[in-house]
């Protein structure tokens, strides 16, 4: 029976520049980063005790290992407090974000990382 999400897995160009992004300017902060047989493993989250965390892979590596998976980025929604402060919070430090939309789920907005992969965010 599965319990919970785990981990979320984000294939990236660069890896280094995907931590600064994540760490910089949405506020994550690095759980793990490790490297074993050529293959680095950073794995980010909103906090330390946070139960689902991403790990940010090497894009060109993966795909090295296993042709045929699909490197795209999956669509993730994240819950938020006080969305609005996080909406201006991300415009000051120059992120590329949507409109700020009310939903039938409540307030969201999308926002893109460095590699313009783009996530969503929800006032819950």
């Amino acid at each position: 029976m599965i319990r919970q999400i785990g981990q979320v897995m984000l294939y990236v160009n660069d890896q280094d520049t995907a931590v600064k992004f994540w760490t910089e300017k949405v506020g994550f902060v690095v759980v793990a980063d490790q490297e074993e047989g050529g293959v680095r493993w950073i794995e980010i989250a909103p906090t330390k005790e946070a139960q689902t965390t991403f790990v940010l892979h090497n894009k060109e590596i993966i795909a090295k290992m296993q042709p045929d998976l699909n490197l795209g980025t999956p669509s993730i929604m994240f819950y938020a407090e006080h969305i609005e402060d996080l909406y201006q919070d991300f415009q000051a430090k120059g992120v590329k974000v949507g409109d700020l939309v009310m939903m039938p789920m409540g307030r969201v907005f999308n926002f893109a990382d460095h590699e313009n992969n783009y996530f969503a965010l929800v006032e819950k």
